[in-house]
């Protein structure tokens, strides 16, 4: 039986060594008793969470302008619905056309902001101009080829 234990011992060497090879050298969680308790809600401080974050303060104010014209436009689809019924046979194409007017006057109206907005950017990225003037003679040449064809050949050459 001596023999027995003693390979049950070194077994159990053996693997506690193995334990101690294999145990991390980093420590996988870490509990910080310094902070506060009113600060911290749970176990865990806050950390950065992955994924989209918050929403800015301009999406904020555009999500609340939206809500608001939203809002707003309740009142008026209420008149126009009081209005239909008031009417009560209403031809369909009428109302189409009624409906259809306010956009087909809005959308060119929008294009042509949008273009002088666009217009305005391109003229204030534009370099601004320089007047050089010069005082001298000037040589003024104008040379006109007229070499015509499948393959022409055409020399800069000057003669005279």
């Amino acid at each position: 039986m001596d023999a027995r234990q003693t390979a049950n011992d070194q077994a159990r060497a053996f693997l506690a060594d193995v334990e101690d090879a294999l145990a991390p050298a980093v420590p996988t969680s870490y509990r910080d008793d310094t902070l506060p308790a009113q600060s911290t809600v749970g176990t865990t401080p806050p950390v950065p969470q992955p994924g989209r974050p918050a929403m800015s303060q301009r999406a904020t104010d555009a999500s609340a302008l939206m809500l608001a014209a939203g809002v707003a436009s309740v009142p008026i689809g209420g008149v126009a619905s009081l209005f239909v019924y008031t009417l009560g046979q209403v031809d369909p194409t009428t109302l189409a056309i009624a409906a259809a007017a306010p956009a087909t006057i809005a959308l060119p109206i929008l294009a042509l902001c949008r273009l002088a907005g666009r217009a305005r950017q391109v003229v204030e990225a534009a370099p601004p101009i320089v007047h050089q003037h010069y005082a001298g003679p000037v040589d003024q040449r104008t040379v006109t080829a007229t070499a015509r064809g499948l393959v022409a050949r055409s020399r800069g050459e000057m003669k005279g």
